[in-house]
């Protein structure tokens, strides 16, 4: 783990309108989580993160841009450096803002934004309309999300629905992308693609213009209301698991704890 600390620049960032001309301190805490193996072994440059670059896109960032919360300046950072160094797995901002007008002696203001690069499996289906399009379209907009990066699609196949309720055969695929959203940041990001091309929830397993589930989320296995990780039927859908076969035969579920492939 690289660690900077008190990283600090005269910026302007806040809601009052003095602020926004008035620049005051902003001190950064980061800490990035990589694969050090190959640095500490070699001693090669190219095996690490570069903290130079880091703290100069700190700077771009917190100087080129007028935020009024603090929360969005972490954010900002801390998504373009899991841009532009892939290599970083995790990664922690604190923000300090020491001389906040808050009409009151302290000690110091912070807040704290925390990210994890995790590669997540998608399902998608589609039984209304042009099927085709439509799922070319869902992934299209999951693409451009901002926090997830595309890595692989399946083939598109056909199936017969599933549950007892829809009618016309659907066309379904999955992907592999990595994120850089929480779980429900997810879960909220697929429903406004699904919303977009005109999903109405009418009945459970009914007719549907697309479905788009979590199947994984990382090794993570989460079970809150409206959202179950792994998805709790997807070993029993040959319509999901043949598509998983296909990007991810390796992957072991961490619930089930078998590859993919044997299932």
């Amino acid at each position: 783990m690289i660690e900077i600390k008190g990283l600090t620049f005269s910026a302007c960032h806040g809601v009052l309108a003095e602020e926004k001309v008035n620049p005051q301190p902003f001190a950064f805490d980061i800490k990035l989580s990589f694969n050090a193996d190959g640095a500490c072994a070699s001693d090669d440059v190219n095996y690490t993160v570069n903290y130079a670059n880091v703290c100069e896109r700190v700077k771009n960032i917190c100087l080129n841009n007028s935020f009024n919360l603090i929360e969005r300046l972490a954010e900002a950072v801390l998504r373009d450096i899991m841009d532009a160094f892939p290599a970083v797995t995790a990664a922690q901002v604190t923000v300090h803002k020491p001389n906040a007008p808050v009409g009151c002696d302290f000690g110091d203001i912070g807040f704290t934004r925390s990210v994890s690069r995790e590669r997540v499996v998608l399902s998608l289906g589609s039984n209304e309309g042009d099927r085709k399009a439509t799922l070319d379209a869902a992934i299209d907009a999951l693409a451009k999300t901002d926090g997830i990066k595309l890595i692989s699609v399946s083939d598109y196949i056909e199936t017969a629905p599933y549950g007892g309720v829809a009618k016309g055969d659907f066309l379904n695929c999955a992907c592999l992308a990595e994120c850089l959203l929480s779980p429900r940041q997810l879960l909220d990001a697929i429903h406004s693609v699904e919303n977009s091309l005109g999903r109405v929830r009418k009945e459970r397993w009914g007719d549907r213009t697309i479905d788009i589930d979590i199947i994984f989320f990382g090794n993570k296995i989460i079970a809150e209301e409206g959202l179950c990780v792994p998805h709790p039927d997807y070993a029993n859908r040959q319509f999901v698991l043949v598509p998983l076969k296909q990007i991810v035969p390796n992957f072991v579920c961490p619930r089930l704890m078998k590859r993919i492939s044997d299932l």
